[in-house]
């Protein structure tokens, strides 16, 4: 089958950064994080329980005495990317614990790569820890290994991600996370505020809101109210946007209450973006899905946000090749792209997933075909990308800083560009004085087919 492209994959994370000294003798673990945004959070979780345990994180696997290799089960392709990494762990290490998604399938990692040390589920985080006490027993220095303030982060100093529930009610045919990550299950609004906070106190500028399913927050707790936070997306998004970092929701299902969101959005206390997971447009393949068939009210709840918040951004992901699709139903999508004019898009090639009920469903579609729709999709995503960035040509707008290189280009993002995933603003001149983090103003001067020119104003 073709793998789709690594870059459009929507169930890959961003690239982990650790960066850690550690004291002589001290016991060191290595960490491999794949899979989504969600998983690199269940990653920055174990090496805080780990660090706080006297555990030195090696950026590579030679200073590691073992490694723990968090995978993702999302798609046959992710599942070989997390069975390959499994196997150059171990040609690099030898010591090797398997945690994450892939882990509920033991048997499976075990039928490739029988010398793994243990295997566990998705955020089962005593059963990893346990693993690393047999393997590498800790030695603390209560003197020295405190727990810091805010955890270990793998993401830079200016932005992380903040996940607020796990698991998720949907039963769509084609994903298999209910069976992997279960049913929806809530943090208490004020334990995400209190994270919240720790991480904008410590330097943070940009809060990034992650779940299966972010409208659903709080469904399964009955929006419960604890010390002054209420667990509905949004009260909390309104909490959230108190504390004056950027925050930009993820994940979000066009539930009727999401235009709720908008006003917060059109007064600046959240981003004005939205990143939701449409999935198609033929209401007979959502159908199929086992989805929501409402592209055509998707359409009008689309024009009223865009009516109450005219700047508002809107990213979404999309299946291609779905089983049953037909050219009518795949131009179907074609056409709703033209209607709702999509900022951000990311499109992925139906792939079989074991255990998922879509691979019961008749009539595949060739891998040939998939290709070709692919292709065309995305060229008009491209198209239409490429449009709205020309039309930006001349506004002046704030961008965060998130890298500078040794040539003083600075790499950028907008309010309309979340890390890793869209697109980024480069300034080329005049950086002297700027730091990663920092947000500053600029006029965009040029504009390409997802990516901005600016100067600083």
């Amino acid at each position: 089958m073709t793998t789709n492209p690594p870059n459009l994959r929507p169930d890959l994370a961003p690239k982990a950064r650790i960066s850690e000294p550690s004291r002589p003798g001290q016991p060191k673990i290595g960490m491999v994080s794949l899979g989504c945004p969600k998983a690199l959070v269940d990653s920055e979780r174990i090496l805080t329980r780990l660090r706080a345990e006297g555990y030195a994180i090696s950026p590579d696997y030679a200073g590691a005495d073992a490694v723990v290799v968090n995978t993702c089960g999302f798609l046959d392709s992710a599942k070989a990317e997390s069975l390959e990494a499994i196997g150059e762990a171990l040609n690099e290490n030898g010591r090797v614990i398997v945690t994450g998604c892939l882990g509920a399938e033991e048997d499976y990692i075990r039928g490739t790569h029988p010398s793994v040390l243990a295997v566990t589920g998705p955020h089962q985080y005593e059963q990893v820890l346990d693993a690393v006490h047999a393997a590498v027993p800790p030695d603390p220095d209560p003197f020295v290994d405190l727990l810091p303030a805010t955890g270990v982060s793998l993401t830079p100093r200016h932005y992380s991600y903040l996940k607020i529930s796990e698991g998720c009610n949907h039963a769509c045919k084609f994903c298999i996370i209910p069976d992997m990550r279960g049913k929806l299950a809530s943090r208490p609004a004020h334990a995400v505020m209190r994270e919240a906070e720790k991480l904008v106190e410590a330097g943070v500028q940009e809060l990034l809101v992650i779940s299966q399913d972010t409208s659903a927050y709080g469904v399964d707790i009955r929006h419960a109210e604890d010390r002054g936070h209420r667990a509905h997306i949004t009260d909390l998004a309104r909490d959230l946007g108190s504390l004056g970092a950027w925050v930009r929701l993820h994940y979000v299902y066009p539930y009727p209450h999401v235009r709720q969101l908008i006003p917060l959005m059109a007064e600046g206390l959240i981003l004005p973006y939205l990143d939701i997971p449409f999935q198609h447009a033929a209401t007979s393949v959502l159908k199929r899905m086992a989805r929501p068939a409402a592209a055509a009210r998707t359409l009008d709840e689309i024009t009223a946000w865009r009516r109450d918040c005219p700047g508002i951004t809107l990213r979404s992901t999309f299946i291609v090749g779905y089983p049953g699709e037909t050219e009518e139903e795949f131009q179907v999508l074609l056409d709703w792209m033209d209607e709702a004019q999509l900022d951000r898009v990311g499109c992925f090639q139906y792939e079989n997933v074991a255990g998922a009920r879509s691979n019961d469903l008749p009539d595949h579609v060739p891998d040939e075909v998939k290709q070709d729709r692919w292709n065309r999709f995305m060229e008009k995503a491209q198209a239409i990308s490429e449009a709205k960035l020309a039309a930006k040509v001349g506004q002046v707008m704030d961008v965060i800083i998130d890298d500078i290189d040794e040539d003083g280009i600075a790499t950028c993002r907008t309010k309309a560009d979340a890390p890793e995933i869209d697109g980024n603003l480069f300034i080329d001149e005049g950086t002297e004085g700027l730091s990663v983090g920092e947000i500053v103003s600029v006029e965009v001067d040029e504009a390409g087919e997802y990516d901005l020119w600016g100067r600083l104003v």
